[in-house]
């Protein structure tokens, strides 16, 4: 009888293969080293890198050193004729010129003078009418718009709502207060004075001028760190909701644009506690000028894909991810982003390597897998949102995505404990993703799995703050591994020589065991579960 030759993949698929199937996948784990972690974070967090900010040059020198590790190992481009590594993702910043109001005797600076919670764009300076509209409400207990005409008017309000001296509030009639007070309430204002065609509106701050001096400082310093500007998709145009501005101002500043002298406003709040009724229209309407500038830049930048195509169950993909950017330089500091996400980067390089390794040897896993280090998502998770709306793989043949952000530290929870990685999403779209990543640590790794953040009411909510949360939205089943926040968390201080690569080999060793059994179960991941 000729001897029958069993292909080393369809070995490993035999339930009587296990021991050769546990030295297999044991092989190829222990490929993942701390000292290769090392090598390349030394390199991805390094001060030549300068903090791999979203489109800046040195990101796309980060790019091109994954891009050729992933050559290096055989994993394919897939993205366009050229069937490149590199899928280009179309963003623009969008920040602000001129930004200013001008009464009739001064002109005032945004984030110098005053701040916005809303933005909309007034390329060039328009004369405005600012009109008081005294709260800004519109209901039966109390309308500041019954007998008023704001259409194309800037509108002039005050922040929050009436309120009697003893505390007490005039629309409840006792000391609770409605949803005119909440700290987001100028959405509904907002959206009154927008159905009243008002053209923008100005609040009046609820709190003394010098607690909104404080305010001001805080968003300088925010901004400071993080730039003025934001990123979005060049098709989108304008990010949703700008298209009216709410401009925050101090009493004084109310004052000078209204016309009226110090102490007026407070007259006016206190005629409105008083007599339970509107003071909308009591003041003469002022002219001044308004410009909010609108500043758009085109941004290059890329996810980086690495393609490993499988055998027989080919068209099925297993998705490995982490975000490559962090934040750049911000006031002469480097935020090199070690941990954000050096971390996640290099622990992806390392899975993808064990997995190239395996392919080579003859251990081509069943189901294709894509590694792929995404961008922007210190931006807004862009780069993973921009793969989800235009896949190079279909997302209905997407088996899961399995995302790293930040796994190279111990936050202050674990200090002196044992080894742990919090797990996130990995129960709310699959039973059986959950119960593999279990298995898996079970049998193989034996941390402590934390699933303190896959609670829905985390107030952190990190379940929507990494890039997996642009797959588990599609329906895609999800798990995010992340070592919880520490004082270096976006700090400049999050330096290679703080990372922990024993524990982190040890995360990025978990990652490969779930994708290997993922990539080579007979059956795809039912979908069974949706959970908050």
């Amino acid at each position: 009888m000729k001897k029958l030759i069993v292909p080393a993949v369809l070995l490993l698929m035999t339930g009587t293969a296990t021991l050769a199937q546990d030295k297999v996948i044991a092989k190829y784990a222990n490929t993942i080293k701390a000292d290769d972690l090392k090598k390349h974070l030394t390199f991805i967090a390094s001060d030549s890198l300068k903090g791999r900010d979203t489109g800046s040059p040195e990101q796309k020198v980060a790019a091109q050193y994954i891009a050729n590790h992933f050559e290096s190992l055989g994993l394919k481009g897939i993205v366009g004729a050229d069937k490149s590594h590199f899928q280009l993702v179309d963003l623009v910043k969008r920040g602000w010129g001129e930004f200013y109001i001008k009464s009739n005797t001064k002109t005032y600076v945004y984030l110098q003078d005053f701040i916005a919670s809303n933005t909309a764009p007034i390329n060039t300076e328009e004369k405005v009418d600012f009109v008081f509209v005294g709260y800004g409400i519109d209901e039966s207990r109390l309308s500041d718009y019954a007998t008023m005409d704001v259409k194309g008017k800037v509108i002039v309000a005050f922040d929050g709502e009436p309120r009697n001296t003893d505390g007490t509030y005039v629309l409840s009639g006792n000391s609770e207060a409605s949803k005119w007070s909440k700290a987001d309430s100028w959405k509904d204002k907002m959206a009154i004075a927008k159905e009243k065609g008002a053209k923008a509106m100005i609040l009046i701050t609820k709190t003394s001028d010098e607690d909104f001096d404080k305010a001001i400082k805080q968003r300088q310093v925010m901004m400071k760190r993080f730039g003025n500007a934001r990123m979005g998709f060049r098709e989108d145009g304008e990010p949703k909701g700008a298209d009216f501005a709410v401009l925050n101002v101090s009493n004084a500043m109310a004052t000078d644009l209204l016309g009226i002298k110090a102490g007026d406003l407070d007259a006016l709040r206190a005629k409105a506690a008083e007599t339970k009724k509107t003071v909308a229209g009591s003041l003469t309407p002022q002219t001044g000028a308004l410009r909010i500038e609108r500043t758009i830049t085109p941004v290059e930048t890329y996810n980086v894909l690495g393609f490993l195509e499988g055998t027989d169950k080919k068209e099925e993909i297993v998705v490995v991810t982490s975000h490559y950017d962090h934040v750049g330089i911000n006031d002469g500091k480097i935020y090199n982003g070690a941990d954000d996400d050096g971390s996640g980067t290099v622990s992806v390089l390392e899975v993808s390597e064990a997995f190239g390794k395996a392919a080579k040897a003859g251990h081509r896993p069943r189901r294709s897998m894509l590694f792929m280090t995404v961008t922007g998502e210190e931006k807004g998770l862009l780069g993973s949102e921009f793969y989800v709306r235009h896949p190079v793989l279909p997302l209905e043949n997407t088996v899961c995505d399995i995302n790293i952000d930040m796994v190279g530290r111990t936050d202050k929870e674990h200090e002196g404990k044992g080894d742990y990685i919090y797990v996130i999403g990995s129960d709310k779209l699959s039973s059986e993703l959950h119960q593999i990543m279990e298995t898996s640590n079970n049998k193989y790794t034996k941390m402590d799995l934390d699933y303190r953040y896959n609670d829905p009411n985390d107030p952190n909510r990190f379940y929507y703050r990494s890039d997996h949360y642009n797959f588990a939205k599609n329906k895609i089943p999800v798990a995010f591994f992340f070592n919880g926040v520490h004082d270096d968390y976006h700090q400049p201080t999050d330096d290679v020589e703080k990372i922990e690569f024993n524990k982190m080999e040890k995360r990025a060793k978990l990652v490969f065991y779930m994708a290997w059994d993922l990539a080579n179960r007979d059956k795809r991941i039912v979908v069974d579960s949706n959970k908050p």
